[in-house]
């Protein structure tokens, strides 16, 4: 099966987890602070605020926190960041797609070339990747919410392109242009979703055994580690039986 799913799920219970929650609010609050900046600071006037207010939140991001980033905008206090996307190949020609944030772009492009060559990959040109990944909105709800079926229509109604429903949850997907539409009916039928984001969702995939597996996990961590960092997106594929040996 695809793994995309899967390793969503797995990170997502890491997220919540480990040590790195602090570094994980740090992204987050970034996102809020960028997104209160670039258009009006209330949430439901800007869309991609409002989504990213959202995805903190499902994060369990302190409220006191998320106001504190969306005031740092306002206050004109926050650094000018600039939105920066590499592409390249991991271990075993995985498409890896690497979203960043920074004030420093020589700082950030020379972190994650070192990343992907220490990783055993190689940081390509912009679009040397992207070509197998496409834009979209993915809305998750946990099992509960409901049956296939259920959450099938609610998704059919509000508007949404798929949904996906296995034994780890919900994944609804849309076009990226609907995804605050699409996410606002979703919770009028169904409640508060579990995350609500943009992705990079893979046309196309690459197979990996046990050991491909384990050193794309390295590298994904790697950079993921990198305050610069928002989010790493791979276009892997790999069996249950490789997943649960992780």
């Amino acid at each position: 099966m695809a793994g995309h799913s899967k390793w969503a799920n797995i990170q997502h219970r890491k997220n919540r987890q480990d040590s790195a929650r602090s570094k994980l609010f740090s992204k987050l609050s970034k996102e809020i602070t960028v997104a209160a900046k670039m258009g009006d600071p209330d949430p439901e006037k800007n869309p991609r605020l409002r989504l990213a207010v959202k995805e903190a939140k499902s994060s369990s991001v302190p409220k006191d926190v998320i106001e504190r980033a969306i005031k740092k905008a306002t206050g004109g206090e926050s650094e000018d960041y600039e939105e920066i996307r590499y592409e390249g190949y991991g271990p075993g020609g995985v498409a890896v797609i690497v979203e960043a944030m920074t004030d420093n772009r020589n700082r950030t492009a020379s972190n994650v070339r070192s990343t992907f060559t220490k990783s055993g990959g190689n940081l390509g040109e912009t679009g040397s990747v992207g070509f197998m990944f496409e834009r979209k909105g993915e809305v998750t709800y946990p099992a509960e919410v409901g049956d296939a079926d259920t959450v099938m229509m609610a998704a059919i109604e509000a508007g949404a392109e798929d949904a996906e429903s296995t034994e780890d949850g919900h994944v609804i997907i849309c076009a990226d242009t609907d995804l605050n539409e699409v996410a606002t009916a979703l919770e009028a039928e169904l409640g508060e979703s579990e995350s609500t984001k943009l992705i990079w969702k893979p046309t196309t995939t690459t197979e990996l055994d046990l050991e491909g597996m384990q050193k794309l996990m390295k590298l994904v961590d790697a950079l993921e580690d990198d305050d610069d960092v928002q989010r790493v997106t791979t276009n892997f594929e790999a069996t249950d039986e490789v997943l649960a040996q992780l």
